[in-house]
Parts: structure tokens; sequence; C-alpha cells
């Protein structure tokens, strides 16, 4: 678990393999926000990569919580999308019980089971473009990299 002395009522969290190309949009976010960190100081960001179970601990007691990652829905590669737990159903295959594999919405009833879930979860997905080895964003996500870091500056401010 990463060490956290003095915790925020907001963080930002940014998942993904970096080094399966789109599968890192979250890990390229949350770096490139948290050069802003004076612009949202009561804000934690936190490159959680495959942080599986340990997000229970980076979400706890938290008011807000914005997790940021690559969701395939379908839709245009490069897509973001903004929702709630309420509003996603997750298809996630498990294979087996892992400390560093989890589902997010499991992470999320078993923080509310615990009575430290934040009042507030928001969710931002992009669609990949490609998950190919590559440590490189998709040429289509790189060109919106602004747009995102807009978008979730938004919804932090």
């Amino acid at each position: 678990m990463i060490n956290q002395p003095h915790r925020k009522d907001v963080v930002v969290i940014g998942l993904g393999n970096e080094l399966l190309s789109d599968e890192g949009i979250g890990v390229h976010l949350v770096r490139r926000l948290s050069k802003q960190q004076d612009k949202f100081p009561l804000v934690d960001f936190i490159d959680a990569g495959s942080a599986g179970m340990s997000l229970l601990h980076l979400i706890a007691n938290r008011k807000k919580a914005v997790i940021i990652d690559c969701a395939q829905m379908g839709v245009e590669p490069g897509t973001i999308r903004r929702f709630t737990a309420d509003e996603v159903q997750s298809v996630k295959k498990l294979s087996n019980f892992s400390l560093h594999e989890a589902d997010i919405l499991q992470v999320i009833n078993l923080s509310k089971q615990l009575g430290e879930c934040p009042e507030e979860i928001v969710f931002f997905g992009v669609e990949p473009e490609s998950l190919k080895t590559s440590q490189n964003l998709s040429k289509t996500l790189l060109a919106k990299i602004d747009d995102y870091k807009a978008k979730i500056s938004r919804e932090i401010a």
C-alpha cells in the first residue's frame, strides 16, 4: 500500500498496465494531472497501476474518488465517458483470488460493507485503440490527452 500520512478528501486514481499501450491510459493521465497539483491542493493523485485489492485502502474514508481506466465499451476508440458505479456492470472474469487482481465494483462493494466507501465515486473510461505490447499510447488517445485532462480537471475543480 502507498503510504499517505495526510490523506485528502478527494483522490484521483489512475489504473492500468502501461506495458499494453492504451491499457495504461489511467496511469498516463494521473501522472500528467499530478503535475498540476498546485491547482488542486485538496486532491491526492495516485498512480495505482494494477493495484487490485489495495484500491480498497486508497479510496477508504474519502469524500470523493475519481478512477481513470481503459474501458472497452464498444464505442469509437478514444471516446471518454464519465459514469458512476451504479451505471456500469462489470464483465471482468477473475482467474483466481489475488491481491493484484480485482474487479473494481467488488472492491467498492467491500468498501461499502466496511463502512469506508467514499460518498461519491466517479469513473472515467477511455475506449482503447490498441492493447498491443507497447509503453506508448496509440496516436488516437495521445491526440486527445489534453481533452481528457480538461474533462477530469473540471470534475475535480
